[in-house]
């Protein structure tokens, strides 16, 4: 046979064949109990949009997202920042006893980021959980030495300012000085229920300041 014979034969059995399959993308019944799914069995997926003059007045009102990534990000507290932060709500981040918060930021800079100038490795900003965990340490750690300073009056920023007052009530103007932002109704709440709640008062006292340490310089 010629070679265009050979030709004109595969184009021909290349018709027949796919005359052939008409017949297999014909739908078929699924049986009962089947993967198929419908509308009850199946989730409806909203097609709502946005309108460009919604757009344009949330672009307005929130910025870019350029702008937006970074205002609303949360990276952690820079190690020597946070040294800064201890020393001014009353806690030695020198302190060479042991598990002090001292002791626990020193021997901590490498679960809390800090950076190795050796090496060239820049600080880490990012928030982990061993950076974390150790600020938290920190900040229970060192909730006497925060609390022994305002009873003595020995911090600089907020001179004057109580802590707690006779009755082992939260002062607001502690709670202002540990945030750095005015307190609360529910600042004022939270840490009275944590004092109330615990065991004893002196443990609550150390939960309340650690935990408003932690709030106010993490992204929890």
């Amino acid at each position: 046979m010629s070679r265009i014979g050979y030709t004109l034969a595969i184009l021909a059995s290349s018709v027949l064949a796919s005359a052939c399959t008409d017949d297999i993308n014909a739908p078929v019944d699924q049986p009962a109990g089947s993967t198929a799914g419908n509308e009850e069995s199946t989730f409806d997926h909203e097609n709502d949009y946005i309108s460009p003059w919604e757009l344009l007045d949330r672009l307005a009102k929130e910025g870019p997202p350029r702008y937006t990534s970074r205002v609303h990000s949360c990276p952690k507290i820079r190690y020597r920042t946070m040294g800064e932060v201890l020393k001014g709500v009353g806690i030695n981040p020198a302190n060479t006893a042991a598990v002090s918060a001292g002791d626990l930021y020193r021997n901590g800079m490498n679960a809390l980021g800090g950076p190795n100038y050796a090496n060239r490795i820049r600080e880490n900003i990012a928030v982990t959980t061993s950076g974390a965990s150790r600020a938290f340490d920190i900040y229970a750690a060192g909730a006497d030495e925060v609390i022994t300073a305002f009873a003595n009056n020995t911090i600089a920023r907020c001179p004057g300012a109580q802590l707690f007052d006779a009755s082992n009530a939260c002062r607001p103007e502690g709670i202002t000085c540990l945030l750095g932002v005015p307190a609360t109704t529910r600042h004022l709440e939270y840490c009275n229920l944590t004092v109330n709640g615990a065991t004893d008062t002196t443990v609550g006292k150390r939960l309340a300041v650690a935990a408003l340490l932690a709030a106010a310089n993490t992204c929890e």
